[in-house]
Parts: C-alpha cells; structure tokens; sequence
C-alpha cells in the first residue's frame, strides 16, 4: 500500500501482518531476525519491561519463519535485503507460538485449565494433522488429546497432566513428522503464570507445571530447530529453566539485540515527522525517553504510539501517563513504603529529584522473593523499568534513576498518597495546623507546617528544565487541607485578577484564608513571602470572597526551601 494517505498509528496492536496488510504505520525492527539467526542461541529468553514491543516482535518472527508464511509482508523492510538469509529461511519452519499473558486464574485450577486452552487453540490451527500421510493412527490419537474439549463447554480445552506437561512437545514432533522439518517454539509473556500465581498464593504448584513444560519442549525435545521466549523478569535458573543447556539470556543489561524493543531517538524523529509532529520531539522526549537497554536508549513504543495519535486529533494536547493504565504500580507503593525499613528518605529524594543511586542488582529474581528485601524491590524496579541504567559501578553494581517524566509522576503520585494517608490519621495534627490558619497565628502555622515537610519525602522539582518549585509544597497543603471539615477549600481558583494558590472559605465564621506558595530561592525566605502577600494585593485575590461577604480574610504568604518554610501573614 503507498502513503498517498498517512497511515494509522497501532494504539494496541501486536499482531505484525494486521499491521502491514491494514496500512498501519510500523517502526521496522525486522533485522532481529538476522541477528538471531547469526548470533544463534538454541533457547533466547528476551527480558524487558512490559509495553516495550516483545508481542509484537514474537509476530514478526512467527510471520517470518512459518511455512505457507505471505513473504510479501516483508517488502522493504530491512531483513528483504538479506536476500540470502530470505532464501534459505523464510516460510521454510512449522512454528508453535503460545502466549501466556492471558493466564491470570484465580486458583490453581484456572489457572491450568487457561494453560490447556493456550497449547489446545494452538493445535487446533493444525488440523491438517489428521490427514497427513505421515502420521500413524497412533500419533493422531495424541493430536485428539491435545485438541479435546469438555462437552459442557466446548471452548475449554481438557488436558491430564501427563498430557499438558508434555503438550508443546508433543505437537512439535507431530509437525516435525508430517512436515518433515524442525520446529521453531515461540513463548510469549512466559512469566506472566508466575506472576499471577505469587499474587494469588499457588506459585509452588504453577513452578512446577511450567519447569515440566519447558523442560520437555525445550531441553528433551530432539525436534526443536531453536526457542524464542519473552518476559518481564529473568526468572532464576534454577526455578524454572533447570537443565537447560545454557539458554541465552538477553536482558535489558545485554548489547546484544538492545536496539530491537523500544523506539530509539532516529525511530521517534522519524515518526514525529511522518505525522508532522516535530514540534513536539522534547516534550515527547522528557517524558518518553530515559530507558537504556544494553548500549541504546530509547523510548517506550506504548506512550509514543498513544501521545502521537492523541496528539493527531488535538494538537494541543499535553504529555500524560499511558503507561498507569496498562499495568500495577506496586512495586512503587511497597518500595515507598519501605521508607525507614532499610530504604533512606534521601534515595528515594535523590531518584525524584532526577539523580542517580547506586545499587547492586540481581537480574535473576523468583517471583515469590521479589518483596522479600529492600535489595530485592531495588532490582524489580530495575527490571520493570521503573527505574533504568545511567551508569555501572563495581560486578553487579549500576547507578540507577527515573527514566522520565512519565515514570516520575508514578513515584511523586503514591509519594502524596501515603503523605495524605499518614496526614489523615494525625487528627491532633491537623486541627492545630488549621487553628492556627484561622486564628491568624502565623508562627504556629510556620511551625507544625515545617514538622510535616520534616516527616515527609520531599519532591525537588529539579528534574524538568522549566520547573513549577512550588507545586510539591502547594500539594503537601491541599494534602493536609482536604482533611477538615465544614472548609471550602479551592486551590488555583480564579478570584480577582488571577488565580489565588489556595483559597479557603469558613462560612459558619465568615472567615476567608488566601495562601500564596513561593519557592524561595537560596533560602530567601523572607524575600519570598513579601513577594507572595504583594502579588495577593496586586492581583486582587480577595475580590471573591468579598463578594460574597466574608467579613474576616487572613491573608498569608508562604515561602518554602527544601524541608524548612516561613509563614507571614499580611498585618
């Protein structure tokens, strides 16, 4: 298809020939398939953060490599030009490609019986078997096993254990047989089981199904031409891939292949221009970037993808988190929780402040150990992509940050969430605190307002170029705020000529506070808070409550540097 119009951008699409075929627009990443190929691995576990391209890529292989494959989809792509390689390899293999991403069962027992309906659909695409003249009536009895449904429900795929633990072997030797070529094994998500299983408390008996899987389909299975698999954590060796002869792990630490998930800085330019969007390269940039795997950096194909078609209906739409939506962020919450149990309130300032923390990482992680220490939950970020490489230290040690802003926001978000819990359970706290605001007593209000930043992790908003420095601070008051009772309490209200921080109104007093935030730069302090009650004055923020005729309003400027503020209120 030509560009006569522009193409669609693939929000969501991991399917490769929906997207050459359907005249979607495709970063081309097909040159894996050479280096796979010539940098050969039996068994290639590929480890990377979710959302960074891995179902899409395990398409593109299985589009690639699968006889009776359409090799028109690889018209102008860069392998095309391998024209040797294309030869000898496209459309020349049987491929067996399984997802396991959906597998998220409740108990054990849905757990596998998901498991059975995977490796079942798959057999079902080779129903051929049943007539090939190269199967005995032996071998398409075992077809029949892998293919069986319950009666009840037509969809559910049924499978004894000795059936499913030996399912992917023995449908890759029945397709060795009739095609009479090896066969190639594509594992999407593998962990994706493990996961669900820690969270739900059957990981025990969900190792033991996969390891048993795995160890037949790849270590036993004599028919096996090579193994692709893709995960979110390097999994221990010694949990699932026992006995395996050594597969090659390519992790987001490995040079090799770092180029071929995720968008790199020449694929993001070209694309932003394709869509005339080069206007936005920075902002997509600070907040999409950030992530090294191997030698490259790049960005996350999920939020680039979705920021451009957002931005292709509405210009003027800004920057925001995609990445929230398709994943928990726990990991985030147990290690801000960690605080004071191992993890120093400086590090985690230090990592939002866009700084750097040294740490040692083990790659090689079991699920049901993943929160068991500090050291570990460092790691988890690492491998999630939560935090990513600025730097390697001494054997395991990297120094280690926020990739972006997009991931920032996650940290600064559940920061404030566990701020404003902890706030909400000091009642004697916080009615000082606003006691203090309605009785104009500012020094009270400098005092208890200092204690609470003292208690909590503080946000530096040194990490973007252009800075809003009172934000974290306008946020620690709203947080402490929304608390009280029977107070209207508006913040960046339009009042008067502009737009007052926070405004309060008592109306059972007929009181009205305005709080004006500054940072104050180099500890100018008090600098700051006359600037803060002149621009109340010059911008009539108290028209307002004027108006409505509050009879009282206490007007106060507030200047706040790292963990120390000064209140002054307007006399």
């Amino acid at each position: 298809m030509g560009d006569t119009e522009r193409r669609k951008l693939p929000v969501g699409i991991e399917n490769f020939e929906e997207i050459r075929t359907e005249g979607f627009y495709y970063v081309d990443k097909t040159a894996m398939i050479r280096d796979l190929l010539q940098k050969w691995g039996k068994v290639n576990l590929f480890t990377r953060p979710r959302r960074f391209g891995k179902s899409l890529n395990m398409s593109m292989l299985k589009s690639f490599f699968e006889i009776g494959c359409d090799k028109t989809l690889f018209d102008g792509l860069e392998i095309s030009k391998e024209t040797t390689l294309c030869d000898a390899y496209m459309g020349k293999f049987p491929v067996l490609s399984i997802s396991l991403k959906g597998v998220n069962g409740n108990d054990y027992a849905s757990a596998r019986s998901m498991i059975c309906s995977v490796i079942g659909s798959e057999a079902m695409r080779f129903q051929f078997l049943l007539e090939s003249e190269f199967l005995t009536d032996k071998d398409k009895k075992l077809y029949h096993q892998l293919t069986a449904v319950d009666e009840t429900n037509q969809e559910v795929f049924v499978m004894p254990d000795s059936v499913l633990v030996g399912s992917i072997r023995t449908l890759s030797g029945l397709l060795q047989k009739h095609y009479g070529r090896k066969i190639i094994i594509l594992i999407d998500e593998y962990d994706v089981p493990l996961a669900k299983a820690n969270d739900k408390g059957y990981y025990d008996q969900m190792v033991t199904l996969i390891r048993n899987i795995f160890e037949q389909a790849l270590k036993t299975n004599d028919d096996l031409y090579f193994a692709v698999l893709t995960g979110c954590l390097r999994v221990a060796k010694e949990s699932i891939f026992t006995g395996l002869n050594n597969p090659k792990i390519l992790s987001i630490t490995t040079v090799r292949f770092d180029e071929y998930f995720g968008f790199t800085d020449d694929e993001v330019r070209e694309m932003l221009k394709y869509y005339d969007l080069e206007d936005k390269y920075d902002a997509v940039r600070e907040w999409y970037d950030g992530y090294r795997f191997g030698n490259v950096d790049v960005y996350c194909p999920w939020d680039v993808i979705s920021y451009c078609d957002e931005l292709t209906d509405d210009p003027s739409i800004e920057p925001k988190d995609y990445w929230s939506n398709t994943s928990g962020n726990d990991v985030v919450k147990y290690f801000i929780e960690k605080v004071d149990q191992g993890l120093a309130k400086s590090e985690i300032e230090a990592l939002v402040a866009g700084e750097t923390v040294t740490k040692e990482i083990h790659e090689d992680l079991t699920y049901n150990r993943l929160y068991d220490s500090i050291d570990n939950i460092w790691s988890v970020l690492f491998t999630t992509g939560y935090l990513t490489l600025r730097g390697k230290g001494k054997g395991s040690q990297y120094q280690l940050a926020i990739p972006n802003m997009e991931i920032r926001n996650i940290f600064t978000r559940q920061i404030m969430v566990m701020f404003k819990a902890a706030a909400g359970k000091d009642g004697e706290r916080l009615n000082a605190f606003c006691q203090a605001l309605q009785n104009g007593k500012a020094e009270e209000v400098e005092r208890i307002f200092t204690d609470y930043l003292g208690k909590t992790i503080s946000i530096r908003d040194t990490f973007v170029q252009k800075p809003t420095k009172e934000n974290f601070y306008h946020g620690i008051l709203l947080g402490i705020l929304g608390f009280k009772n029977g107070w209207y309490i508006k913040s960046n209200k339009e009042s008067g000529d502009g737009y007052s921080d926070i405004l309060i109104k008592i109306e059972r007093e007929g009181i009205g506070i305005i709080m004006e935030v500054k940072y104050a730069e180099n500890a100018g302090y008090e600098l700051a808070c006359k600037e803060a009650l002149r621009q109340i004055e010059t911008e009539n923020y108290a028209a307002e409550l004027k108006e409505e005729g509050i009879h009282t309003i206490l007007k106060y400027g507030i200047a706040c540097f790292k963990k120390k503020c000064r209140v002054m209120l307007e006399k």
